[in-house]
C-alpha cells in the first residue's frame, strides 16, 4: 500500500547475527532486483544486505498496485522479489505469476506470528511472507480545520464541512477508496448488488468536486507541508507525518477501518529465485523486520522484533493501535469476480 527519512538503528546487531540466520556462509555474489512501493524500504537493509552477501541489489518503485500487476501480466521488469498486498497477490497465485517459493519452509518462517502464517489467496504461505501491515484511516491537521478537531467518521472525508471542501487528498488506490466508502454508507465491500454499487459510485463523485488530488505518492511530505489539511492515509505515513507535526491525529473512523497485509513473493520468471529465496528468509529474522518497521513506520509480523522497535512507534497509537479501535478493523476479504467487476467499473468511471 506509497506509504512511506531513513535512520540506521541496528545495523552493528544485524551484521553480528547476519551467519547465524543463515545457517553458513555468506551467499556467494549475485544480483537482486526488487519492485516496491516508494520511500517503503529502508536503504540501511539495502546496504546491510550487499555487504553481508556480497548481493547487489537495485529497487525500482511503483505508484499504484494496479501499476505493479500490469507490469508483471506485461512480463515486464526481470524483479526477484515484489511487495504486494493481499488483494493483488490473490490474483497473482490464482494466475500462476509468482514462483512456489517454499516460503513456509524456509528457516525464518517459524519466526511469524501465528495470524500471518496464513493469508486470504496463499493460505499456506508457500508463495509469499508478510512485510508490513497496517491501516487505512485519515489524517487530519487539528490547527488547519474548524474547531482544531474531527469527528472519528468517514463523514469527515466523504462530506467534509464548507472549510475542507475541495482541500481534501485522497489515495489514489480504488479497493481503499472502495472500501472505505462502503463502509460509511454501511454496504458489504463485497457487494455483488449493481444498486449498492450505484450508491458508493453516487458518493465518491459527490466528493469528487471536494479532493484536491488522488494520490498514494508524497503523502507524507504534502501532509507535513500543509497543502492539505486532510489526506486518506496508512497508518505508517500518519507516523511519519507526526515526527515533523506532532499534533496532527491519525483516525479510525468508527464505521470501518481496513487492516491489510503487505507481502514478500517472488515472480515466476525471477532470473534470480536463490537470492530473492534468500533475500526474504533473512527479512524474517526479529531484528531485520524491525529495522523495516523503524523505518516504515508499520508494524511487522516476526515474533521477537519489539525489542528492537523505536520507543516512539511503541508509544504512537496510530501504529499501536489501541485496544478500544479493535472493533473498528476490517480484515482482507476475497471478494467475487462479480463484486470486482463492480468495483472496477465504479472506479472507472471515478475518475474518468
Amino acid at each position: 500500500m506509497s506509504k512511506k527519512y531513513v535512520k540506521v538503528s541496528h545495523l552493528a546487531l544485524s551484521v553480528g547475527l547476519f551467519t547465524a540466520s543463515f545457517s553458513g556462509s555468506a551467499l556467494a555474489a549475485g544480483e537482486l532486483h526488487l519492485y516496491n512501493w516508494s520511500n517503503y524500504f529502508p536503504p540501511s537493509l539495502l546496504e546491510l544486505y550487499e555487504k553481508e552477501t556480497g548481493t547487489k541489489v537495485t529497487i525500482d518503485s511503483y505508484a499504484s498496485e494496479d501499476d505493479l500487476l500490469a507490469k508483471l501480466q506485461a512480463g515486464g521488469g526481470g524483479y526477484d522479489v515484489i511487495f504486494p498486498g493481499a488483494s493483488t497477490l490473490g490474483v497473482m497465485v490464482e494466475k500462476g505469476m509468482l514462483a512456489n517459493a517454499g516460503i513456509n519452509k524456509m528457516e525464518n518462517f517459524n519466526n511469524l506470528l501465528a495470524p500471518f502464517q496464513t493469508i486470504a489467496g496463499d493460505e499456506n504461505r508457500e508463495y509469499s511472507a508478510p512485510y508490513m501491515w497496517g491501516t487505512t484511516g485519515f489524517t487530519y491537521d487539528p490547527a488547519s480545520v474548524p474547531g482544531n478537531s474531527l469527528e472519528e467518521s468517514w463523514k469527515e472525508v466523504f462530506e467534509p464541512r464548507a472549510e475542507l471542501k475541495g482541500k481534501i487528498a485522497m489515495l489514489n488506490e480504488m479497493i481503499d477508496v472502495w472500501n472505505s466508502a462502503a463502509y460509511y454508507k454501511g454496504i458489504d465491500k463485497c457487494t455483488e448488488d449493481p444498486a449498492e454499487a450505484q450508491q458508493i459510485l453516487d458518493l465518491l463523485l459527490a466528493q469528487k468536486p471536494d479532493v484536491k488530488l488522488y494520490s498514494s505518492e508524497g503523502t507524507i511530505d504534502r501532509m507535513i507541508a500543509g497543502e492539505v489539511p486532510l489526506h486518506m492515509q496508512w497508518n505508517g505515513a500518519a507516523h511519519r507525518v507526526k515526527a515533523k507535526k506532532p499534533d496532527v491525529v491519525y483516525v479510525y473512523p468508527k464505521e470501518g477501518t481496513s487492516f491489510w497485509v503487505d507481502n514478500m513473493a517472488i515472480p515466476k520468471d525471477s532470473p534470480n529465485i536463490d537470492e530473492a529465496k534468500a533475500f526474504i528468509n533473512w527479512m524474517m529474522r526479529p531484528d531485520i523486520a524491525a529495522e523495516a518497521s523503524n523505518y516504515t513506520g508499520y508494524s511487522n509480523a516476526v515474533k521477537g522484533s519489539g525489542e528492537f522497535l523505536k520507543e516512539e512507534l511503541k508509544a504512537d497509537p496510530a501504529v499501536n493501535t489501541p485496544e478500544s479501535y479493535g472493533d473498528r478493523l476490517r480484515a482482507y476479504k476475497a471478494c467475487s469476480p462479480k463484486s470486482k467487476d463492480l468495483r472496477e467499473k465504479v472506479w472507472t468511471k471515478l475518475k474518468s
